[in-house]
C-alpha cells in the first residue's frame, strides 16, 4: 500500500490534511523487476521522504563519487597517513602551547575585553550580503573613523589600591613551600647518605664473610677431591691386583688340565701323524722325491735315443734295400717269350 500526494485542504482548527484516501497503486507486480520502467513506459509514484535516493543534509562539502569507482588501497593508506599525521602535529602543537597559569585558591579566571570599545559578544555572527552599482573614477573622500555602535551595557568596578594583590600575605604560602620543601629534601638527601652508607657497611661485611665462607668451602671441596682420588687409586689397585690373582689361578689350572689332557693324547697323536707320513726320514724323502724321479728321467732319454737311432737305421736301411732293388731290376736281361 502506498499514498498518493493530492491537494491539501485547510481544516477549520487551521491544519492540513489529504483530499482522497490512500489507496493501492494498481498494475504493479508482485516482485521488483529490474527493467520494469523501461519495458512498462511509466513509472510508480510514492512518498520521496523514504527514498533512499534523496540526499537530505548539506550538500557542498560531498564528493560524488560513481559508484563502479573504487578507492585504491595506496590512496586510502595514504589518506590515513596524513590525517595521522595532522593529529599528532596537532597533539604536539597542544602539548608545547603555554597557557595560562591556574588561579589561586578561592579565585577563578574570567574573559575580560581589553579593546576601546566594548561589544556584546554573541556566538552566532550576523551576516548580511548587500551589492550596489558605483559610479567609476570617483574621489574617494576621507575614511571617517570608525566608532562601533555601542552594544549591551556598562558595567564598571572599583578596584581598590591593595585589593588585587598583597604581596607580603601572597608571598607567605609560596616562601613556606620554598622552605618546607628545601628542608625536607635536605633532610631526605641527609637520610639517603645515612642508608647508603649502612648498606655499604653491610656489603662490606657480607662480601668478608662469603669470602671467608668461600674459602673453606674451596679448602673442603680440595680435601674432599684428595680423598677421592686417593680412595679411586686404592681401588685401582686393589682390582688389579684382584685380576692379576685370578689371571694367575686361571693360568695354573689351563696347564694342570692341558698336562693332565696332553698325558694320553700325544703317544695317539705321533702315532697316527706318523701312520699318515707327517714323521719321515730325510735321506729316504730326498731319495724318492728327489733321486728316483731324475733317474726315471735319465732313463727314459736314453730309452728315447736309442729308439730314434734304431728307426734312423731302420730308414737307412730300408732305404739302401729298396735303390739296390731297382738296380738290380735294371741289370737283369729281358726274358724272351
Amino acid at each position: 500500500m502506498t499514498s498518493v500526494l493530492q491537494p491539501q485542504k485547510e481544516t477549520p482548527n487551521g491544519t492540513y490534511t489529504f483530499s482522497s484516501r490512500p489507496r493501492p497503486v494498481q498494475n504493479r507486480s508482485k516482485y521488483r523487476e529490474p527493467n520494469s520502467e523501461q519495458n512498462d513506459g511509466q513509472s510508480t509514484y510514492g512518498n520521496i521522504m523514504y527514498d533512499r535516493r534523496v540526499v537530505r543534509g548539506n550538500t557542498y562539502a560531498q564528493q560524488i563519487i560513481p559508484t563502479t569507482a573504487q578507492p585504491e588501497p595506496a590512496e586510502i593508506h595514504r589518506q590515513q597517513e596524513a590525517r595521522r599525521r595532522a593529529v599528532a602535529r596537532r597533539r604536539a602543537r597542544e602539548q608545547f602551547r603555554h597557557g595560562t597559569p591556574e588561579a589561586l585558591e578561592g579565585r577563578k579566571h574570567i574573559d575580560v575585553q581589553t579593546e576601546l570599545y566594548l561589544e556584546e559578544l554573541s556566538d552566532q555572527i550576523e551576516a548580511t550580503n548587500v551589492e550596489c552599482q558605483t559610479d567609476a573614477f570617483l574621489d574617494k573622500p576621507a575614511t571617517p573613523l570608525f566608532i562601533p555602535a555601542k552594544s549591551g551595557k556598562d558595567v564598571a568596578t572599583q578596584i581598590e589600591e591593595g585589593e588585587l594583590f598583597d604581596f607580603d600575605r601572597e608571598v607567605q604560602p609560596v616562601l613556606e613551600v620554598l622552605v618546607g620543601k628545601t628542608v625536607e629534601q635536605s633532610l631526605l638527601e641527609v637520610m639517603e647518605e645515612e642508608e647508603l652508607a649502612c648498606l655499604r657497611a653491610q656489603q662490606r661485611a657480607f662480601e668478608e664473610l662469603r669470602n671467608a665462607q668461600l674459602v673453606e668451602v674451596q679448602r673442603l671441596e680440595e680435601q674432599e677431591r684428595r680423598h677421592r682420588e686417593e680412595k679411586e687409586r686404592r681401588l685401582a689397585q686393589q682390582r688389579e691386583v684382584l685380576e692379576q690373582e685370578k689371571e694367575t689361578a686361571e693360568k695354573i689350572a689351563a696347564r694342570a688340565y692341558t698336562q693332565s689332557y696332553l698325558a694320553d693324547l700325544l703317544p695317539s697323536v705321533f702315532t697316527t701323524l706318523r701312520t699318515h707320513g707327517y714323521f719321515y726320514d730325510p735321506v729316504e724323502k730326498d731319495i724318492e722325491t728327489n733321486f728316483f724321479p731324475w733317474l726315471m728321467a735319465e732313463v727314459n732319454n736314453n730309452l728315447e735315443k736309442r729308439y730314434v737311432a734304431r728307426e734312423l737305421l731302420d730308414m737307412l736301411i730300408h732305404d739302401v734295400t729298396q735303390s739296390r732293388l731297382e738296380i738290380f731290376k735294371q741289370l737283369e736281361p729281358p726274358t724272351h717269350k
